[in-house]
């Protein structure tokens, strides 16, 4: 059987675009996705990004659980140290009693913001030091064994929304098996130690009450198209853009210069990011994609669609899953 295919939705504010015209295409892509037979769609905590509009995740999970009736939804993830574990115990507890059966819950300990955005938040540097003990807190709220006498999280309590630990180092390889949690692994954006944390956690993986044995989700890139030529010119593009959001610092480029800076030592560093790209037509994505789910040991594929136009970007979610065979 084909492992089972997932997608993280960047929510992804193209030019010329609002907030509502993603929430817009948002919809869209999970009600295609759920004919199409995909797991689950996540959705990530970005703070001050003028490109990414899910920095309220439970919110948007709602209104896209609204408007689908199956698939799975869920935040990939909340960046935990930016909130009390109440508060998104209650949240993610009033998501799973609206819609049971269907929420994921994806915890993380990055700001998922700059350091400006960091204090905005009411947040410090130490505060990701409490990650591991805000995730158990969390836990006993949704398992409805709190572990502060006196405090229930209503709607929560009992619903036991199950929870994945997030990283893109080995610090939440170790995490996550220390807890008996399923792991998923950044390799979209950062795949440097994608193999040493894969390792690690089924090694030191002990079983839970929430999971007998280990669960691997590994995420890449996709970019398909009918043909090789289109797929690699979606590519570029999506090249480019990242060179503006990361480099550009409030003024945009030229292709050209988008280009030349790719070639520099920043650029490469952006390119580098982007490692794990399964880029070309239907049969030259399949056989990458079978290709890394060996290499990572997953269990599960986590997809980020990565066409900066919204028609290339449906058209790769429908090719993968037509040679996928979700």
């Amino acid at each position: 059987m084909a492992l089972p295919l997932s997608i993280l939705d960047l929510a992804h504010i193209g030019e010329g675009e609002t907030a509502s015209d993603s929430f817009t295409a948002s919809v869209a892509l999970a009600q295609r996705a759920e004919e199409l037979g995909y797991q689950r769609i996540w959705y990530a905590e970005h703070h001050n990004m003028d490109s990414i509009a899910s920095s309220a995740t439970s919110v948007l999970i709602a209104h896209v659980a609204a408007h689908t009736r199956t698939i799975r939804l869920g935040a990939g993830g909340v960046m935990l140290p930016n909130h009390a574990p109440l508060t998104i115990a209650e949240q993610f507890g009033t998501l799973e009693t609206l819609h049971p059966g269907r929420i994921d819950l994806g915890l993380g300990r990055a700001p998922g913001s700059d350091q400006q955005t960091m204090r905005a938040l009411r947040r410090t540097p130490s505060s990701a030091d409490a990650f591991p003990q805000d995730v158990l807190e969390l836990q006993g709220y949704l398992s409805g064994e709190s572990r502060i006498p006196g405090v229930n999280a209503t709607p929560g309590k009992g619903t036991n929304v199950p929870l994945y630990i997030l990283g893109s180092s080995l610090f939440g390889a170790q995490l996550a098996a220390a807890l008996g949690l399923p792991y998923a692994f950044a390799s979209h954006f950062a795949p440097a130690a994608l193999e040493e944390a894969v390792a690690i956690y089924r090694r030191e993986f002990k079983p839970s009450a929430q999971l007998e044995r280990p669960y691997m989700i590994a995420a890449l890139n996709v970019i398909a198209a009918e043909t090789t030529e289109e797929a690699q010119e979606q590519f570029l593009a999506m090249k480019r853009q990242r060179v503006v959001r990361f480099l550009g610092r409030g003024r945009s480029f030229t292709q050209e210069e988008a280009d030349m800076i790719l070639e520099s030592p920043a650029g490469q560093q952006i390119l580098q990011m982007a490692r794990y790209s399964a880029v070309g037509d239907p049969g030259e994505v399949k056989a990458y994609v079978d290709d890394f789910a060996e290499h990572a040991g997953a269990d599960e594929l986590m997809v980020a669609f990565s066409a900066p136009d919204r028609k290339a970007w449906m058209r790769s979610a429908e090719l993968l899953a037509g040679v996928h065979g979700i």
